[in-house]
């Protein structure tokens, strides 16, 4: 394989720190996780989805979403919903931000409680009501506006709803290669995105089934878009992202982490979701991610079992120092 020469990405006349970014995720990008992906190589990281109509109506927990951390400064906010003055009266409330690049908007989410409302994919049923929500937020915000969407709902249509998107003015679209019907099943197609890529001028962001460097390298390959964005892939493996780029420039295949290198991302992960949430909150959110964590350890099931039973973070780290380290540094 030859090594890559590194590209200019840019969304507007914003520069990423790389094009090897962090797809939004529900209940799983939140501050303290896209710290731990910045830290490890992510360019570009993105919140979770954030209701437009909770920013417009200062919901407290709506706002606590959108805070971010110098690691990763400045970010993109992602806005879900379905209503064009709703919508642009939201980004608006980003335009002074500094800790904020982008805002991206919400039209693949496949998940019922979204689409009922006529929000996330639901949006690629109605193109004309999609170009106007584009439309008024391009209007009303100082940032550049990008657009995240799948192949189509119940049926292929990626490639008009990118040409429709680039009309409206986005700067930039990311496609999951998979419809609203396929959820998260089967294999995501990237000859969808090759072909939306084909059909705008704008960066076009890759996303679907990125688990390891030689998947990016081969999207990158097969697809030709600008960047590629990495979701479950991330999950529990903040370290993909630096593999990605070193094996992108250089070729080469980084080892996996080490036990305790492991141990010292979780604990960091783990504090700053006390401090973000507090105790309590945090023992039950830090779940999910310790199981992605722990993935592929021996034992796994076991000490997962384990951890789940306890509920204190002091009692948890010492559990997972027990398993990951085994007295070595």
């Amino acid at each position: 394989m030859n090594k890559a020469t590194k590209p200019q990405f840019k969304i507007g006349s914003f520069i990423p720190r790389n094009h090897i970014l962090l797809a939004p995720m529900a209940g799983v990008t939140d501050m303290p996780f896209r710290v731990q992906c910045a830290r490890k190589g992510a360019g570009l990281t993105y919140t979770e989805m954030i209701s437009a109509k909770g920013m417009v109506y200062n919901d407290k927990k709506t706002k606590q979403l959108t805070q971010t951390h110098p690691v990763e400064t400045p970010c993109t906010v992602q806005l879900f919903g379905s209503e064009p003055d709703i919508m642009a009266k939201a980004a608006a409330l980003f335009n002074d931000r500094q800790d904020i690049a982008v805002i991206d908007l919400n039209m693949g989410c496949p998940a019922p409680k979204i689409v009922k409302n006529h929000e996330g994919c639901a949006l690629m049923l109605n193109e004309k009501l999609a170009a106007e929500i584009i439309k008024a937020v391009v209007r009303a915000s100082k940032k550049p506006v990008t657009v995240k969407f799948r192949k189509g709902y119940d049926r292929y249509n990626a490639v008009e709803f990118a040409k429709m998107a680039e009309d409206a003015g986005a700067k930039a679209v990311s496609v999951h290669g998979r419809t609203r019907d396929q959820f998260y099943s089967g294999k995501a197609d990237w000859e969808v995105i090759a072909r939306v890529k084909e059909a705008v001028s704008i960066p076009v962001i890759g996303n679907g089934d990125v688990f390891c460097p030689e998947h990016a390298m081969q999207m990158l390959d097969v697809t030709g878009c600008d960047a590629v964005m990495v979701g479950r892939g991330a999950q529990g493996n903040p370290w993909i992202f630096q593999k990605i780029l070193h094996y992108i420039y250089r070729g080469e295949l980084l080892p996996d982490p080490t036990g305790f290198e492991k141990y010292q991302v979780i604990r960091e992960h783990y504090q700053m979701m006390i401090e973000a949430k507090g105790e309590e909150r945090a023992v039950k959110e830090m779940r999910k991610h310790l199981a992605w964590y722990l993935k592929g350890i021996p034992g796994a099931a076991r000490i997962r079992s384990e951890v789940f039973a306890l509920s204190s973070s002091e009692q948890v780290l010492l559990l997972i120092e027990q398993h990951l380290c085994n007295g070595t540094r």
